[in-house]
C-alpha cells in the first residue's frame, strides 16, 4: 500500500508558526521586558519611552493596506524577508540608542515589518494553501505563538539580566533574521500553483460534490466592492471591539491587586489566562471548520459574556476568577483565527489580503485606543466596574456585527458581486 505523502500545506503552516511565533512571541510580546532596565539606566521616564508602542501602533495603522497590496503584488518570499529584517533589525538598532528619540524613530520600520510577520502573512498564506480545516490551521498557527512566546519570555527575561538590554537587543534581534530567514527560503512558496499543487482538501471537496471538479481559480467580492458594503464596516466594528476587549488583559494583574489579591497570585492568573488563549486558538479552529466561522463567533462571544459576567459579579473568590480568566483567554485568542476566518467567509478569496489588511485597520485602532482608556478610566473611578460593563457592551454588540456582516454578504450575493 503506497504511504500517503503530507501535503505541503502543514510544511508551510509548520514554517508560518515558526516565522510568526518568533515575530510575535519572541520580538512583539517581549518588548515590555526591556523598559525598566532601559528607564533605570537612561534616566528617563517610563511614559516617554512607551510612547514608542504608540508611534508603533499609529505606523501600522497607516500602513496596513498598504502592507496587504504590497503581498499581493510582489513574491511573499522576498516581502517576509524584508520583513523581518525591518522589525529584527530595529531591535539590534535600539541597543546603540541612547535617547527615547530613537526608539520614536526606529518604531517606524520596526512596525512596518511588523505589519508582514505578525499580522497579514499568516491568514493569507493559509487563506492560500488550505482549501479544507483553514479554521484549524489558524487555530494551530495562534496556539504555536502564543507556546513560543510562553517559552522565549523567560529566555529573554534571562538574558537581559545576565547580559544586560543592549547586549539582549542585539542577541534577539540577530537570533530572530539567523532562524526566520533560512525558514522562508526552504519552506514558503509563493503559492501552491508555483510548486505544481492545489490547495489541500481540494481532492476531498470534489468528493462531496460527486466526483465534479473543482474551480480552483479565486472567488469572491474584489476589494473596490468590498470596502463599500454594509458587510466589511461591521467587520471592521467586529476587530476592533474583540481587540479592545481582549486589550483588558492587560489590566488584570492590577485588577486583581486592587481586589486585595497578591502578586503572586496575579501571575498564576496570567498564566492560566495563557492556557485559555493556547486551547481557545485549537477549539475556535476546529469550530471553524465544523460550525462555520459565523456560528463560532457568536459562540465565542457568548464565552465572553460569561467570562466577563462572572468578573462583575463575583467579589474575591479565586476559584471563579481563575475560571472567569481562563474563559476570558478564548476570547483573546479569537482574534487570530475569528479574524481571519471571518474575511474569508465574507469575502472569499479574490482580494483576500487587501480586505483582510484593511480590515484589520480595527485591530491598530483598537491598540491605540483601549489601552489608555481602561487605565484613564481605573485613574478616575478607582475601579475597573464602568470597563466591565463596556465589555460586555462591546460583546453584545460584536453579536449583532456578526449577524449583520453576514446580512450584507447575502446583499453582495443577490447583487451579483460574489464571483
Amino acid at each position: 500500500m503506497e504511504k500517503k505523502k503530507i501535503h505541503y500545506a502543514w510544511w508551510t503552516l509548520l514554517a508560518l508558526c515558526i516565522i510568526v511565533g518568533i515575530g510575535k512571541g519572541s520580538l512583539s510580546n517581549s518588548a515590555s521586558l526591556f523598559l525598566t532596565p532601559i528607564t533605570k539606566d537612561l534616566g528617563v521616564g517610563l511614559g516617554s519611552l512607551s510612547l514608542y508602542f504608540s508611534v508603533s501602533a499609529i505606523v501600522t495603522l497607516i500602513f496596513l493596506p498598504i502592507g496587504g497590496k504590497i503581498l499581493a503584488k510582489y513574491d511573499i518570499r522576498a516581502v517576509l524577508i524584508v520583513g523581518i529584517i525591518l522589525q529584527a533589525g530595529s531591535y539590534v538598532l535600539f541597543s546603540f540608542m541612547s535617547s527615547v528619540w530613537g526608539w520614536y524613530i526606529m518604531a517606524i520600520p520596526l512596525a512596518v515589518g511588523g505589519v508582514f510577520i505578525t499580522v497579514i502573512a499568516g491568514p493569507v498564506l493559509i487563506n492560500q494553501w488550505f482549501k479544507k480545516n483553514s479554521g484549524l490551521a489558524l487555530g494551530i498557527l495562534g496556539a504555536a505563538g502564543g507556546l513560543l512566546g510562553a517559552i522565549s519570555q523567560p529566555i529573554v527575561g534571562k538574558l537581559i539580566s545576565s547580559h544586560g538590554w543592549r547586549s539582549s537587543y542585539v542577541i534577539v534581534g540577530i537570533a530572530a533574521m539567523v532562524i526566520i530567514i533560512p525558514v522562508v527560503l526552504l519552506l514558503i512558496k509563493k503559492s501552491p500553483q508555483a510548486k505544481g499543487l492545489l490547495p489541500y482538501g481540494v481532492d476531498e471537496v470534489a468528493a462531496t460534490n460527486n466526483g465534479t471538479a473543482v474551480n480552483t481559480e479565486e472567488k469572491g467580492v474584489t476589494f473596490a466592492i468590498a470596502k463599500k458594503s454594509s458587510a466589511f464596516y461591521a467587520l471592521l466594528i467586529f476587530f476592533f471591539l474583540v481587540t479592545s476587549i481582549a486589550s483588558f488583559s492587560m489590566h488584570i494583574p492590577t485588577y486583581l491587586m486592587n481586589k486585595g489579591f497578591s502578586v503572586s497570585f496575579a501571575g498564576n492568573i496570567m498564566g492560566t489566562l495563557m492556557i485559555g488563549v493556547l486551547i481557545g486558538s485549537l477549539i475556535i479552529g476546529f469550530l471553524t471548520d465544523r460550525i462555520g466561522s459565523k456560528n463560532t463567533a457568536l459562540l465565542a462571544m457568548a464565552v465572553g459574556l460569561i467570562s466577563i459576567c462572572l468578573l462583575v459579579f463575583t467579589e474575591s473568590n479565586a476559584g471563579i476568577i481563575t475560571l472567569a480568566v481562563g474563559l476570558f483567554g478564548v476570547i483573546s485568542s479569537s482574534i487570530g483565527t475569528l479574524g481571519p476566518a471571518l474575511t474569508a467567509s465574507l469575502f472569499g478569496n479574490k482580494e483576500y489580503s487587501q480586505i483582510y489588511s484593511t480590515a484589520s485597520l480595527g485591530l491598530a485602532i483598537s491598540s491605540i485606543v483601549a489601552l489608555p482608556v481602561y487605565g484613564y478610566v481605573y485613574d478616575f473611578t478607582g475601579s475597573y466596574t464602568v470597563v466591565l460593563y463596556a465589555l460586555l457592551a462591546m460583546l453584545v454588540i460584536n453579536i449583532i456585527a456578526i449577524l449583520f456582516a453576514f446580512k450584507g454578504k447575502k446583499k453582495l450575493e443577490q447583487d451579483g458581486f460574489w464571483k
